[in-house]
């Protein structure tokens, strides 16, 4: 099963509510249905269960009180108690409503813990057992109700391996669905981030613009101050020297403001770039790990002038970065485009995808690859999930692969989802390394 996961609320009281008056109201109703059709058996007791879950049921609907992992579990181990009490007042295995004993057991392993799930099934296999040995038979006046004692045990052991088999199955589900929202929560405030740092560059080249003329204004009544003083007070020179060093704190600051009005504009208007500089921008931050990343352009044409997307510099930065973890030497980035596709390939030379875990490497679930720079090391795949969804996005296609030597990850975009318009900025031929 996968670990823990920390919950606020395990389960929503009113979903808890809601499924018990359900459960009740079937109750009751086959109750009167088997009483209606002349099947005998301790009624008055079983409906004293039936009361006793709506009884709880009340007190639930009234309390204030937050639902905890703990509460959450004594309320599943009395739906149990409950329900194996009414199996044994009704035939026991016989009662074909036995099998409603493995619903606890999958509310606790799709929304609880490990440890209170493997308690709540603990008390199914119990008590599930106890209203099997203990059982009541069912009597009819014409029809004979009891089951051969070999098929009692049959329906035994079938339900004991639904409590293992439902239960485990719930919590791998609830498990992949957990780790996948996390995933893309993860990938959200990714992009996030990105989207921010473009707009802050617009936010500093209005700053920079803004704050221009104010400088301008101390600065001239700095130089104004500086002669009146030298012409009305030769003698206080600390008041002159006061005045320069306004002067040059004024030109100090406009430098720096013209600076960063500068690289904000920058950041705010290159919305297109040149196919290598966008695999540059996504590669530079694992340019000094001590690994070798060399991109190549390896069509004749002119390179494509491309979005400057923030989803797909991260997912190729992604990609990048998971080449350089594992490769020895070198990490290789080829891109080559048709008048159709565009077509970027990273390649590194290291030990390889392992080839169990190829058909699974883009789901957000723990993915061993080994590496001996890294020992100990236990990746969860979120990387390369991230980077798939940022990619696919931008109308990307994944497929992740071992080359001769190393791992080889092909990303293929129609040409139309990602070049740049006619009034892109910046048509140039790179320099290739």
């Amino acid at each position: 099963m996968p670990g823990d996961r920390p919950r606020a609320e395990p389960i929503r009281r009113r979903t808890l509510v809601l499924l018990r008056w359900v459960a009740l109201g079937g109750q009751l109703l086959a109750i009167l249905a088997a009483w209606l059709i002349g099947v005998r058996f301790a009624v008055w007791p079983a409906l004293a269960l039936v009361g006793a879950g709506a009884a709880l049921n009340l007190w639930m609907t009234a309390s204030p009180a937050r639902v905890t992992q703990s509460g959450a579990t004594w309320q599943l181990v009395f739906d149990l108690v409950q329900i194996s009490a009414l199996i044994g007042l009704t035939g026991g295995m016989s009662n074909p409503f036995a099998l409603l004993v493995l619903v606890p057991v999958t509310i606790a392993a799709t929304a609880l813990e490990n440890r209170q799930t493997m308690a709540v099934g603990a008390v199914t296999v119990v008590m599930i057992s106890l209203a099997g040995w203990q059982a009541a038979p069912l009597q009819h006046a014409t029809l004979d109700l009891a089951m051969p004692p070999i098929l009692q045990l049959a329906h035994w052991v079938a339900i004991l391996i639904g409590v293992a088999f439902f239960a485990a199955y719930a919590r791998r589900v609830s498990g992949e669905l957990a780790m996948t929202t996390d995933a893309l929560f993860a990938t959200q405030m990714a992009l996030a981030r990105e989207q921010k740092l473009q707009h802050l560059g617009g936010v500093i080249a209005a700053a920079a613009h803004e704050m221009g003329t104010p400088l301008a204004t101390i600065k001239l009544i700095a130089a104004e101050m500086q002669e009146e003083l030298a012409e009305a007070l030769p003698d206080r020179t600390d008041l002159a020297e006061d005045a320069l060093t306004l002067k040059q704190s004024a030109d100090r600051c406009r430098d720096i403001m013209r600076s960063m009005g500068r690289a904000g504009k920058d950041d705010l208007q290159l919305h297109a770039a040149p196919l290598h500089t966008v695999l540059e921008e996504a590669a530079e931050p694992h340019a000094g790990r001590g690994i070798a990343v060399t991109i190549r352009l390896t069509s004749g044409d002119d390179p494509p002038v491309i979005r400057r997307d923030p989803g797909l510099i991260h997912g190729l930065r992604n990609i990048i970065q998971n080449a350089v973890d594992f490769a020895e030497t070198r990490v290789m980035v080829d891109a080559s485009w048709t008048a159709d596709q565009l077509a970027v390939t990273v390649e590194d030379d290291g030990p390889g995808f392992p080839a169990p875990t190829l058909v699974q490497l883009a789901d957000p679930f723990p993915v061993n690859r080994r590496n001996d720079r890294r020992p100990g090391y236990e990746g969860m795949g979120l990387g390369l999930f991230i980077a798939r969804a940022l990619l696919e996005g931008t109308g990307a296609r994944i497929r992740f692969d071992n080359a001769a030597a190393g791992a080889k990850v092909t990303i293929l975009w129609p040409i139309d989802r990602i070049r740049a318009d006619d009034r892109a900025p910046l048509r140039q031929n790179p320099q290739i390394t």
